[in-house]
């Protein structure tokens, strides 16, 4: 892919097997018990179609700690946002959002992992996005599609994606579009729905007129997701708590190259895998499959 970009379906490093054993109680004994367990549900369950191999399974065995019950009642939990959410999500392919992504520069994906190898997502909802060409329920979609992708990355299974959300130069435009309806349908695909491991979310240059769009966010995230959440304004000393400067680029005060990358860059990474989205998008509660 252009500038190096690319999704990683690489195995995993030594380092992050011993990383998946220590947080995600994965062995090859467990593995292959928790697969095959879950496959066996997944049969028994006549209201949910999903593949079944075990490159898939892993995606959902992951986040649940190789607990199958719980892997499969994550699955369900998918179905049913798919479902809850058919209007702006069915058949979503990414020549649908193909202008949201090459047109604007709302969502980008660091080139480098963090110092604990997690995909760093940018989402600049400030004053460099235009709400007249990227509504909020595209931003989502963006998102979802961006997911999609994630989600075959082995790496990014295990080690969990990082977000900042920079609100520099918001205003009152974007501030409406970040409404009720989006925050509910964010919060419920990202603590119910969404099989990445979210680890940390990053809020910087949050202007004053940011806590109402803070105070429709509030009631609705889980104390597990607040505990992942930190506030920093301007003080890049503050993010660089939490992120290494040594693996960010100059734009958040790191020591990497400025970026010269944005989603456009991304877009043809995300491309490639049309028979997988394509795919993702039949899978779910069986009376709602797409036809193939």
């Amino acid at each position: 892919m252009s500038k190096g970009l690319r999704i990683e379906t690489d195995p995993l490093r030594p380092e992050t097997m011993k990383i998946a054993e220590e947080q995600l109680r994965e062995t090859p004994e467990r593995v292959k018990e928790a697969t095959e367990k879950l496959r066996e549900l997944l049969h028994a369950d006549r209201t949910i179609h999903y593949r079944d191999d075990d490159e898939f399974l892993l995606i959902f065995l992951r986040p649940c700690k190789f607990y199958p019950e719980s892997a499969l009642e994550f699955m369900r939990r998918i179905a049913e946002f798919k479902k809850n959410n058919s209007d702006i999500l069915a058949n979503l392919m990414p020549e649908d959002e193909r202008d949201a992504f090459v047109g604007n520069d709302v969502v980008n994906i660091l080139k480098d992992r963090d110092q604990k190898g997690r995909r760093v997502l940018i989402v600049n909802v400030g004053g460099i996005w235009d709400t007249k060409r990227v509504s909020a329920d595209q931003l989502f979609r963006v998102f979802y599609l961006i997911h999609e992708a994630a989600i075959l990355e082995p790496e990014t299974q295990v080690n969990g994606v990082v977000v900042i959300m920079n609100f520099d130069g918001m205003g009152m435009k974007q501030v409406k579009e970040l409404g009720p309806t989006f925050s509910r349908r964010l919060l419920s695909f990202i603590q119910d729905a969404m099989p990445v491991r979210l680890k940390e979310v990053h809020f910087i240059n949050e202007p004053w007129i940011f806590n109402m769009v803070w105070q429709l966010f509030k009631p609705l995230v889980r104390t597990k997701l607040r505990g992942r959440m930190f506030f920093h304004k301007a003080n890049m000393t503050s993010l660089h708590k939490h992120l290494d400067p040594k693996f960010l680029p100059t734009n958040y005060g790191g020591e990497l190259p400025e970026m010269n990358y944005t989603s456009a860059d991304w877009f043809p990474c995300v491309e490639i895998y049309l028979d997988h989205i394509q795919k993702w998008n039949s899978y779910g509660f069986v009376n709602n499959q797409v036809k193939q």
